[in-house]
């Protein structure tokens, strides 16, 4: 063994403990329906177009024609991410007339948005 920190048995000794049982691991999992839930949640907020809407609809309700203003995009491309954004359960719409307004889901979804920004925001190490 030596003591060097970034040799594969240095990092065995960190991750493996005598006391953590395989069971205890398994544990720690969520079922799959929800592992599937969780995935399209997140692949929902990973674009950088998608971020940015999720942001403007943050404490507000906004039509369509004001996301398409300030993004700078075609109507096209802006429906295009609010419909992935809906299907990932992120925001909710609400149409009136020919309009249609779009917010955030739910509290969940502020406070998921709000982690991604802080922790973009920490220096990396």
């Amino acid at each position: 063994m030596t003591d060097d920190a970034t040799s594969p048995d240095a990092a065995l000794e960190t991750v493996c403990r005598p006391d953590t049982g395989e069971a205890d691991l398994a544990g720690a999992l969520p079922d799959e329906a929800v592992a599937r839930e969780s995935v399209q949640l997140l692949k929902g907020m990973a674009d950088a177009t998608r971020l940015k809407i999720l942001c403007m609809l943050r404490g507000r309700e906004v039509c369509v024609h004001e996301l398409t203003q300030a993004l700078d995009v075609t109507q096209s491309a802006v429906s295009h991410q609010l419909r992935v954004l809906r299907s990932a359960r992120l925001v909710r719409r609400r149409k009136e007339g020919r309009h249609a307004y779009y917010r955030l889901a739910d509290a969940h979804v502020e406070e998921m948005l709000g982690n991604a920004l802080e922790h973009g925001r920490e220096p990396q190490e």
